[in-house]
């Protein structure tokens, strides 16, 4: 455990020994989170500064979608491996559908879709079919979770389908992290650390293109370069998002569980304080921004 914990820290863009804990913002977040009806966890980090915040941090929580990340790196060390092809043509089977509102449950069985496409659904839609195929084409869980191990993560591992993991399901769902690991997550991808700088390229432009842009990204002008991936089941809300900010590129993860409030709902309590929290950190390190994000009720 302790060398697991070490690799991670030595993987981060900068020495973890170098970091400086950002005081100011601490004291800004901190009551946002307390007041929180659940638990919450952030983990935000300034690459430009090397400064840091991390309230809760390492607390292991449910992912959700943003699970989809790990997968979507799964599917690309096949691709490094030479096993998968990325413009490859896939042929959809029935036996795949994810019951629910997903684009590509809505194909007819024998139809032919291209890895890229389905990768494209996965991260840019949240599509849950194209999810799970695309983690069996990865390998599984137990792949993804190896090549997560490797890399020094302690507690970020996809739960479902994956052999061993069914207790870990129960609580936390598909997949589990700590708001600290999904951060560095992201960072690597942005740094190119994932796989191969060309990989993590690739990764990071499909992370850019995300339809569900609302509370964090909402919080950040619309000229503003932004990376993200989001989650969402009933108890639980949270998002991780690298911003390339004018005065310097930013990491943040907020999650949430446990939470009172569960309505499905643009005014829903951990959503609004996802809000909060994204506006928060730009307002800290964009000081002097004249940026006034949309208010809930106007927000489509």
């Amino acid at each position: 455990m302790r060398t697991q914990l070490l690799c991670l820290l030595l993987l981060a863009t900068l020495p973890a020994f170098a970091q400086k804990e950002d005081k100011q913002l601490y004291a800004k977040l901190k009551p946002l989170l307390d007041a929180h009806r659940g638990v919450a966890g952030v983990y935000v980090h300034h690459l430009k500064k090397n400064k840091f915040v991390a309230i809760n941090a390492d607390t292991v929580f449910p992912t959700a979608s943003m699970i989809k990340t790990p997968i979507a790196i799964g599917v690309f060390d096949k691709i490094a491996k030479g096993e998968l092809q990325y413009d490859s043509l896939l042929e959809y089977k029935d036996s795949l559908l994810y019951a629910g509102e997903d684009i590509l449950g809505s194909f007819k069985s024998g139809e032919k879709i291209a890895l890229n496409k389905v990768m494209m659904l996965m991260l840019t839609m949240s599509d849950n079919t194209a999810s799970l195929w695309l983690q069996s084409l990865a390998g599984g869980g137990t792949a993804i979770n190896a090549w997560l191990e490797g890399q020094g993560f302690v507690h970020t591992r996809v739960n479902s389908r994956t052999p061993g993991r069914r207790d870990n399901q129960r609580v936390y769902g598909w997949g589990q992290t700590s708001p600290r690991e999904m951060a560095t997550l992201m960072e690597m991808i942005y740094t190119g650390k994932v796989i191969s700088p060309v990989i993590s390229d690739r990764i990071y432009r499909n992370l850019t293109r995300n339809f569900w842009d609302a509370q964090g990204l909402q919080q950040v002008p619309k000229q503003v370069r932004t990376a993200s991936k989001n989650g969402a089941v009933d108890e639980s809300r949270s998002e991780v998002i690298m911003v390339n900010a004018p005065h310097g590129d930013y990491v943040y993860c907020i999650i949430t569980k446990e939470n009172k409030d569960q309505r499905w709902a643009k005014n829903n309590e951990a959503l609004v304080l996802l809000r909060a929290v994204g506006f928060t950190i730009w307002g800290h390190y964009e000081k002097g921004s004249k940026w006034t994000p949309i208010p809930i009720g106007e927000q489509f």
